[in-house]
């Protein structure tokens, strides 16, 4: 049983690994959820799978089948039409021809049962079934052999594209390693990440990935955030800063106290998101899908009439001849180059965004950011870095400067808001030592509470106003950021904070201009700091002093207006407007978790410039979408017209689709290999 003693020592065995209590129970206990573990029955898949593939299946397996088959086809072709011995005839030529046949042939048939099993009974598979089971029928054994081989190929080299659009993306993100060097006891174990919890130190040497978020413990550090970010540039980190699973150690050994479970790190959650996202549905999937289970049994039917009616209307009517015809038309029209390549292109997209720092919950999204005509966007760290320094402190009478800047930074600790943070750095260790407690953070105004037996207010105009607060006429002149500070229901002072405008802010805006896309800015700072900024960026329409409700009235306001909007936020705040836009955007460096949770794209690196690149890609991959659904109809119906005439044989039927399906391919493949 689990100890739940606060003053419960955990105890390890030689190799650091904890004996009082399992991981699991030390997880619910945390969460104060011990009455939710219920001992359970051991099954055979207790923490293994009953699988026999001992080791990676080798590499060649999928493709010994075709390679017999088609050797086999090429020489029964050779032994036809060159050679023509006597004896490959008759018997010994069905079965030559079946050879060939059934290692390719079974599987597909397989999943042919399985979906009419499932309910689903005209598809790609039963389409090949019928049609290579007709040729051999009526003696066109190497065209019946043909087809299923080649469309067996185009499969193969599907499911290789595919594959390596999935591993693009995982290779981009997965990047967290298997073991950790943990500190326990002045001890070093080397334990899997899953066993460390939050509170517990760990070392990363140089080389190495940092495999949990934590809090650096060391003086200094250099990481490579590339993962995260898609930014191969070196991020420099100080004693006290946040370090995120998946970065890479640059220079000297580092120590990190851990902040957070193995599976809730942001890499993690990255990581889920993006599984997520492939398995979300864009429109242009979802009418492909139902187009084609639409279009298949038509084309099916219609293959029965091209075999059958002619009797009817043709004097010399062979079956046999009429048959083949029908058999051309159902290859012909098998639909697998819409169906693997339009969602081969949308992976495609998520991968080309996933390299560039960005990440799309789902290919849907990709289709929304192409009818994007206005961006929203929140100022502080979103346009600015969120990085704000104290300038000056100004007191009232009575008040010494350091004990305000203490106070204040006390309640503020209590905060994640960058302006609280700046407060929070300026104050240093001095805030540890004053006792806070009945915190209270009011949206859109500041934060109260007690601080050492006193009740201090802290926030702006509107908060000093809300609590009756006199204060002196000219703050509301100052066009710089402040912190209005109230002791006991009087003015106490004013600090005075600063914020910048990121580096790549004002070509952001500039870029989303020349693609015709308006630009609104909306913040809850005050409205003379942010004209000021709207004026030095070229933002078109800018308000301040909102509240989240008032930021929400002016997004509904936008899309009464009928315009396709996206938001771009990154506060706890800003999660209600990303939620109602059509697009919501999250900076995922700066970012809130809510935010980031609620948001449909994720910024990585916090850089604006991100917003018109998204718009790229959306365009790159709707443009590359269509261009082979266009491909694929229109040389489906030019081949199912000459084969319904007796024009086109089985041989142009094969490749003239597994030939559209791999040019649907590699157009699609194509978009990962873009810069934009």
């Amino acid at each position: 049983m689990l100890n739940a003693d606060p003053n419960h020592i955990h105890t390890y065995d030689a190799e650091g690994r904890m004996t009082c209590c399992s991981l699991e129970e030390k997880i619910y206990a945390r969460a104060d959820a011990l009455h939710s573990l219920k001992p359970e029955a051991h099954t055979d898949d207790d923490g293994h799978e009953h699988s026999h593939k001992h080791g990676e299946e080798s590499w060649w397996k999928p493709y010994l089948p075709v390679t017999v088959g088609l050797v086999l086809l090429l020489s029964g072709i050779a032994l036809d039409n060159w050679f023509k011995p006597d004896w490959f005839s008759g018997w010994l030529r069905l079965v030559w021809h079946l050879a060939a046949y059934l290692p390719v042939a079974l599987p597909v048939m397989k999943e042919a049962v399985e979906a009419a099993r499932k309910g689903s009974f005209f598809n790609e598979f039963t389409l090949m079934s019928i049609a290579t089971l007709g040729a051999f029928y009526i003696g066109e054994y190497s065209e019946g052999v043909a087809v299923m081989i080649f469309y067996t190929i185009g499969e193969l080299f599907q499911q290789a594209a595919v594959n390596r659009a999935k591993r693009s993306i995982k290779a981009l993100l997965d990047v967290r390693p298997d073991t950790v060097t943990v500190l326990r006891g002045n001890k070093i174990f080397t334990v899997s990440p899953n066993e460390v919890l939050p509170g517990e130190f760990f070392q990363v040497r140089p080389g190495e990935k940092v495999a949990l978020d934590g809090e650096l413990t060391s003086e200094t550090a250099s990481f490579n955030t590339a993962a995260l970010t898609g930014e191969s540039k070196p991020d420099n980190k100080t004693k006290g800063e946040t370090v995120l699973a998946g970065m890479i150690n640059l220079n000297t050994v580092s120590e990190i106290r851990v902040t957070a479970l193995f599976k809730d790190s942001k890499l993690s959650r990255i990581l889920e998101m993006v599984q997520d996202a492939t398995a979300r549905k864009s429109k242009t999937q979802l009418f492909i899908s139902r187009f084609a289970k639409i279009y298949t049994p038509i084309v099916v039917f219609l293959a029965l009439g091209i075999a059958v009616l002619p009797i009817l209307f043709v004097q010399n009517y062979v079956f046999n001849d009429w048959l083949y015809r029908a058999l051309v038309f159902l290859v012909i029209s098998c639909p697998c180059a819409l169906v693997i390549s339009i969602p081969l292109g949308y992976f495609g997209g998520i991968g080309l965004a996933s390299r560039k720092g960005i990440l799309f919950k789902g290919s849907n999204f990709l289709d929304v950011m192409t009818k994007i005509n206005t961006v929203v966007m929140d100022k502080t760290g979103t346009l600015t870095k969120g990085v704000f320094k104290v300038q000056s402190v100004d007191v009232a009478p009575g008040i010494e400067p350091t004990k305000l800047v203490q106070i204040a930074a006390a309640l503020e600790s209590k905060s994640t808001h960058p302006v609280a943070l700046a407060v929070v750095e300026h104050a240093g260790k001095s805030v540890s030592n004053l006792a806070v407690s009945d915190v209270e953070e009011i949206a859109g105004h500041g934060i109260r509470g007690n601080v050492a037996g006193q009740n201090v207010l802290a926030g702006n105009v509107k908060m000093m106003q809300k609590f009756g607060i006199a204060y002196p006429p000219d703050m509301e002149k100052i066009v710089e950021t402040f912190v209005l500070i109230a002791i006991n229901g009087q003015y106490a002072g004013c600090i005075t904070i600063a914020d910048e405008v990121k580096d790549d802010a004002k070509s952001a805006i500039d870029e989303l201009h020349k693609m015709g896309i308006k630009t609104v800015m909306l913040s809850g700072d005050k409205s003379s700091v942010v004209q000021k900024v709207a004026s030095m960026l070229s933002i078109d329409t800018a308000f301040g002093d909102l509240l989240p409700e008032g930021k929400v009235e002016k997004v509904q306001a936008l899309k009464n207006e009928g315009r396709h909007l996206a938001f771009v936020g990154d506060g706890v705040n800003d999660a209600p407007v990303v939620a109602l836009a059509d697009a919501g955007i999250a900076m995922g460096g700066l970012g809130s978790d809510a935010t980031i949770e609620t948001a449909d794209i994720v910024i990585q690196n916090d850089q604006p410039s991100k917003i018109a690149t998204a718009v790229k890609i959306g365009k790159i991959t709707q443009s590359i979408v269509w261009q082979n659904i266009g491909l694929a109809m229109v040389v489906k119906v030019a081949v199912l017209i000459l084969g319904a005439a007796g024009i086109a044989t089985l041989w142009e039927a094969v490749f003239a689709d597994v030939g559209v399906a791999l040019l649907a391919i590699l157009n699609a493949v194509r978009i990962q290999k873009m810069d934009v």
